[in-house]
């Protein structure tokens, strides 16, 4: 089936995240620590909005729904295709949270309708991707969460390296790589301004993934946080970015 068949949108890259081969990148005890890692970083910058209206675009990967569900957030998953519901189908069945098909291009909600917008595993794989910074800043009154590739860490080697990585991952995509410099300057554009960062890991992800030793791993990227290694070059990093005071009306 063609994406076309499924969905009208120009922005489709959730399908893929979405799936269950892609989930398959984060099974096992390394991938559940990867996703430790990026929700209890996520709940902490959540954690001044008990309560709030959560808009997930590209969440259908359901890694942070069971999560947020937990902390009472009232959470709504954007996918660009029904077929993005698959995973959290049962959090949608039973009521606990929502899911809508939207383009991500032009969200079907009125200005600052959510609290919130969270966006993981999405954004290096938007080819519009300002304009999909414009739709998230627009419908979020407060806070906008988002992660990238840092092109200050290894990933500046990405465009060398990616024949090697796709033979170690195997289902890996090309995906753009940013600095927070240009995110930002696309995101004051827009009246919000960097709150928090949270770089993830130091080393790359693929290097965890093919030690399987999750013990090992937390051990090394422990160090690498003391030494500022993380700080400085880690990535992906988790952005928290805030509505400008002289915006809030």
């Amino acid at each position: 089936m063609t994406l076309e068949a499924i969905t009208e949108f120009m922005e489709t890259a959730d399908i893929e995240t979405s799936s269950e081969g892609y989930a398959a990148r984060f099974a096992g005890k390394v991938g559940a620590w990867f996703l430790e890692v990026q929700q209890q970083a996520t709940l902490d910058m959540l954690a001044p909005y008990p309560g709030a209206t959560i808009l997930d675009l590209g969440g259908g990967h359901g890694q942070l729904t069971e999560a947020l569900i937990r902390r009472q957030y009232d959470v709504t998953v954007g996918g660009s295709a029904e077929i993005c519901k698959a995973r959290i189908a049962s959090f949608v069945d039973r009521k606990l949270c929502n899911f809508e098909v939207v383009d991500f291009l032009n969200l079907p909600y009125a200005d600052r309708s959510f609290g919130v917008v969270i966006s993981y595993r999405l954004l290096p794989h938007v080819t519009q991707w300002e304009r999909f910074i414009a739709e998230m800043a627009r419908v979020a009154e407060k806070c906008i969460l988002i992660d990238y590739p840092e092109k200050h860490s290894v990933n500046y080697f990405t465009p060398n390296l990616f024949r090697l990585k796709k033979q170690l991952e195997g289902n890996t995509r090309p995906y753009r790589v940013f600095t927070q410099a240009e995110l930002l300057r696309v995101f004051q554009q827009h009246n919000f301004a960097l709150s928090e960062r949270y770089p993830e890991f130091f080393l790359p992800m693929v290097l965890h993934r093919k030690l399987k030793l999750p013990q090992l791993s937390a051990a090394l990227e422990a160090v690498s946080r003391r030494l500022r290694l993380t700080k400085h070059f880690g990535s992906p990093v988790i952005m928290k970015l805030l509505r400008q005071q002289s915006d809030l009306g």
